[in-house]
């Protein structure tokens, strides 16, 4: 497992330098920011946790954190001299995950930089397995938009993918072409039977052995569609 990648942003040079090496002696990989610009330059999709100053040159640090918020779920901690509750109460109300008042033990420090990265890896992998739906040969990651057969991955357009998570998050519902179509199109039903009719079509083409014969998408006739027998 690689080490995880920690961002610091902290306009206190001496300060900034004394987290990086604590982190650095417990094998974290360290990027610092000392202003709010290099914070906004230096943060991308590696960072798997940030260590946040609220008061910094340029760009303030409930601003990076709004920034931050827009894109990831990562855990940040603010750490800041600013121990007024408010200060407190905005900051963890505009996500922050934890809230460290200077002056700070780095050993807690420390404890809580551990604690939020094992919150979020537990997340993360529960996130993940719960992402997979499968039923008999088919697997659908609807966290990367894959569908697999036999661990082939087929090619789906984005309709024919939500049509096939449908029937696979609910196995065993039966669902008018109404409902079909208010869950895929997200639009009110128009009696337009022929749209969902020839996208099962298309889906069936792709998934099945034998579109004539299917085994997955059955026809319920008088009333829609279901997930095998």
């Amino acid at each position: 497992m690689e080490n995880p990648n920690i961002l610091i942003v902290e306009d206190d040079q001496e300060i900034n330098n004394l987290i990086c090496n604590a982190l650095k002696r417990e094998n974290y990989n360290v990027v610092q920011a000392f202003d709010g610009r290099q914070a906004l330059e230096k943060y991308n999709e590696n960072c798997q946790l940030v260590i946040l100053d609220l008061m910094l040159p340029y760009v303030d640090g409930i601003e990076i954190l709004r920034k931050i918020r827009e894109k990831s779920t990562l855990p940040v901690i603010i750490l800041s001299a600013k121990d007024e509750e408010a200060d407190k109460v905005i900051g963890l109300s505009m996500g922050a995950d934890d809230y460290i008042i200077k002056p700070f033990s780095v050993r807690e420090l420390l404890a809580r930089v551990k604690a939020q990265l094992r919150r979020s890896a537990d997340y993360n992998n529960s996130e993940v397995q719960n992402s997979i739906l499968q039923y008999d040969e088919l697997k659908l990651d609807t966290l990367n938009y894959k569908i697999f057969k036999n661990d082939q991955e087929l090619s789906l357009t984005k309709k024919e993918f939500e049509l096939l998570k449908l029937f696979l998050s609910n196995p065993n519902r039966v669902f008018t072409k109404a409902q079909i179509f208010n869950s895929v199109w997200e639009n009110e039903y128009l009696n337009d039977d022929n749209t969902v009719m020839v996208h099962i079509k298309r889906l069936r083409n792709k998934i099945e052995d034998n579109s004539n014969n299917p085994q997955y998408i059955m026809t319920v006739w008088g009333i829609g569609y279901k997930l095998g027998e």
